[in-house]
C-alpha cells in the first residue's frame, strides 16, 4: 500500500496557502530548520510504510512458524491497515490542534514497540496485536509527517519539491519492505526484519524530536467523538465478520452479529455525520457526482491492488512455499514502478489527463490478474509471475496520483482538504478490503472444493480421517502444511488443489474489480476538471 502525497495532508494544511516564513527566520538556521524537518519527516514516513509492507513477503513464514489457518495470516496484514483506515481522519485533527511533531514523535514510537512485539511473538495473537500497533503509529505519522513538510516550505514551489521528496520515501518503503523481509527470512530469520524497522524507527523518532519544527493550524476543527466512536466500531465489527466468515461460517452467530452490528454502527456514523457542525466525514462532498465517482473508483481500484498483491503473497508463500526471496523481488515489481515513474506519471498526467491514465492503469491492473488466475498451482516456475506482477505494478503507479488530482479538483477550493482527507480514507478502505475480501472468496471456494474432494478421494481410513478433522478444525491451509508422513498428510494434495482453484478465483474477482475501475473511470469521469499542471510546475521550478 502506498499513500498519496496530497490526500494525506489534514484538511486546514491544505485548503491554506503554506505559511510565509518571518524574514528574521531566513537564513543558515532556518535552512538547518528546513532541512531538517525535511530528513525526520522522510524517514519517518518510509519506516512506517516498511511496517505496513512487510507481511507480504512472509505470510508462508508466518504460516509455518505460527502453524496458521487461513484468517489468522489476513488479519496480520488486515490489523495493520484497518487501525490506519479507522483513526487517520482524527489524527490529521489531533495533529492540527496539539502540533503534529508530536504526532510524528508518537507514531514513530508506536512502530518501534509494535514492530518489537512483531519480532518476539511466540504466537500469532500477539502478531495481530503487533501489527495492530504498527497500524495506529502509521496512521498517526502518514498525515502529520506531511503536514510537517508543507508547513516549512515558504512558498508553492518548495512545497511541491518537498512532496516530490517526501512521497519518493514513502515509495521507497513500498519497495524497500519486501525485500528487507525476503532476504532476512531467506537468512533464517524473518523476525530480524521487524528488529531493524524498530531501530530505524527509534532513529526517526530521535531525529524527530531534535531537528523538526513543531506545527500547528490556527483553524482546527473540533473532535466528533461519537463519529469517530461508531465509525470505528462499525468497521471493524464488519471486517470481522467478513475475516471470520469463509471458516467458522457465514450463518455463524457471533459472525452473522459482527456483520449485523456492524452495519448498524455504520448507519448511525452516517446520521450523525449529516448532523454534527464539524463532521468527521463530510458528507456533502457526495452529492458531486465526479467525486463520488472518483471515490467509487478509489475503493474499488485499490481493493483490486490490494487484493492482487495478498493473493500474490499467498500463492507464492502458504500454498506453494517458495522461497520468500523470490516473493521479495517480485512485490518490487508490484511497488517499485509507482517510485521509479514519479516523473514520468507527473508529465503524463499533464499530457493526457488524470482519466485516461486512471482507465489505462486499471486496464493494465486488470490484464496482470487476469493472466495469473490462469496460472496451475503445481507449475513453481516463479518466473511466470514476472508478467503479471509487473502489469499490476505498472497499473497501481498510474492510478495513484490521479485518483487524488480528479477528487480534489472536482469540489470547490474550499472544500479541497477534506476531499483529499476523504479521497485518503476511501482509498485505504479499498487497502484494508483487498485481504480481507479475497481472502474471503479464496477461502470459501478452497474450503467448498476441499470437503468434497477428500469426500470422492481413493484415500485410506487411516488417512482419511486426520485429513478431514484436520481440514474442518484448520481449512486447507492448515492441511496443506502437514509434513509428510504424518497421519492425514496424503490429503496435502487435495488442499494444494483447492487452494489453486480458491486464488486463481481470488486473481478473477481482483480482475474483474479492476477493470469495473477502468470503466467507471472512463465513462464516469468525462468532463473531470484536471489541476493547472503548467502552472504548478511554473511554480516549482
Amino acid at each position: 500500500m502506498s499513500h498519496d502525497p496530497e490526500a494525506s495532508l489534514p484538511a486546514a494544511t491544505q485548503s491554506s496557502p503554506p505559511p510565509q516564513v518571518p524574514p528574521a527566520q531566513q537564513g543558515s538556521a532556518a535552512k538547518r530548520s528546513i532541512r531538517g524537518t525535511m530528513a525526520a519527516a522522510s524517514l519517518t514516513v518510509m519506516v512506517a510504510q516498511i511496517a505496513n509492507a512487510l507481511p507480504g513477503a512472509l505470510n508462508g513464514e508466518f504460516q509455518t512458524t505460527f502453524n496458521t489457518v487461513g484468517s489468522q495470516l489476513t488479519w496480520i496484514t488486515a490489523a495493520f491497515m484497518v487501525l490506519v483506515v479507522v483513526f487517520e481522519l482524527t489524527f490529521g485533527l489531533l495533529g492540527d490542534k496539539f502540533g503534529h511533531r508530536k504526532l510524528v514523535i508518537g507514531g514513530a514510537a508506536f512502530v518501534a514497540v509494535g514492530s518489537v512485539v512483531c519480532a518476539l511473538a511466540p504466537t500469532v495473537q500477539l502478531m495481530w496485536v503487533g501489527s495492530a500497533i504498527n497500524g495506529l503509529g502509521a496512521g498517526a505519522i502518514f498525515p502529520a509527517s506531511l503536514a510537517l513538510v508543507a508547513a516549512v516550505s515558504r512558498n508553492m514551489g518548495e512545497r511541491i519539491r518537498g512532496i516530490a521528496i517526501w512521497a519518493g520515501f514513502l515509495s521507497a518503503g513500498s519497495a524497500l519492505s519486501p525485500l528487507l523481509g525476503g532476504v532476512l527470512a531467506g537468512l533464517g530469520s524473518w523476525r530480524g526484519a521487524y528488529v531493524v524497522v524498530a531501530v530505524v524507527s527509534l532513529v526517526a523518532l530521535v531525529l524527530t524530536a531534535l531537528l523538526a519544527r513543531e506545527a500547528f493550524s490556527p483553524h482546527a476543527r473540533s473532535l466528533d467523538i461519537w463519529g469517530q466512536v461508531t465509525f470505528a466500531a462499525g468497521l471493524i465489527l464488519v471486517l470481522f465478520g467478513l475475516v471470520q466468515g469463509p471458516e467458522a461460517g457465514w450463518g455463524t452467530g457471533y459472525v452473522l452479529g459482527s456483520l449485523v452490528i456492524g452495519a448498524v454502527l455504520l448507519a448511525v456514523f452516517v446520521a450523525i455525520e449529516l448532523k454534527v457542525e464539524s463532521p468527521l466525514l463530510d458528507l456533502r462532498l457526495f452529492r458531486i457526482r465526479q467525486f463520488t465517482v472518483s471515490s467509487l473508483v478509489a475503493v474499488v481500484g485499490m481493493f483490486a491492488f490490494l487484493g492482487a498483491c495478498f493473493t500474490t503473497s499467498m500463492w507464492l508463500g502458504p500454498v506453494q512455499h517458495q522461497n520468500p526471496l523470490f516473493l521479495g523481488l517480485l512485490f518490487l515489481l508490484l511497488q517499485g514502478p509507482a517510485f521509479v515513474l514519479i516523473p514520468v506519471i507527473s508529465r503524463l498526467q499533464a499530457r493526457f489527463g488524470s482519466r485516461w491514465l486512471m482507465t489505462f492503469g486499471f486496464i493494465s491492473m486488470g490484464a496482470g490478474a487476469l493472466i495469473a488466475s490462469g496460472f496451475d498451482v503445481l507449475d513453481r516456475d516463479v518466473t511466470a509471475f514476472i508478467l503479471p506482477c509487473l502489469l499490476v505494478g505498472l497499473g497501481f503507479a498510474f492510478t495513484l496520483s490521479p485518483m487524488t488530482a480528479i477528487a480534489v479538483n472536482s469540489v470547490p477550493r474550499q472544500l479541497t482538504g477534506m476531499a483529499s482527507a476523504t479521497t485518503n480514507l476511501l482509498r485505504d478502505l479499498g487497502f484494508a478490503l483487498g485481504p480481507v475480501l479475497v481472502g474471503a472468496v479464496a477461502l470459501s471456494a478452497a474450503g467448498s472444493r476441499l470437503v468434497v474432494s477428500l469426500q470422492t478421494s481413493n484415500l485410506t481410513p487411516d488417512q482419511l480421517g486426520p485429513a478431514m478433522g484436520i481440514a474442518e478444525a484448520g481449512g486447507p491451509i492448515a492441511l496443506n502444511s502437514l509434513p509428510a508422513g504424518v497421519p492425514g498428510a496424503a490429503g496435502s494434495e487435495f488442499a494444494l488443489a483447492a487452494l489453486g482453484a480458491g486464488f486463481a478465483q481470488a486473481y478473477l474477482v481482483v480482475a474483474i474489480a479492476a477493470l469495473a475501475a477502468a470503466a467507471l473511470s472512463y465513462f464516469g469521469l468525462r468532463g473531470a476538471k484536471e489541476p493547472d499542471m503548467d502552472e504548478a510546475v511554473h511554480q516549482s521550478a
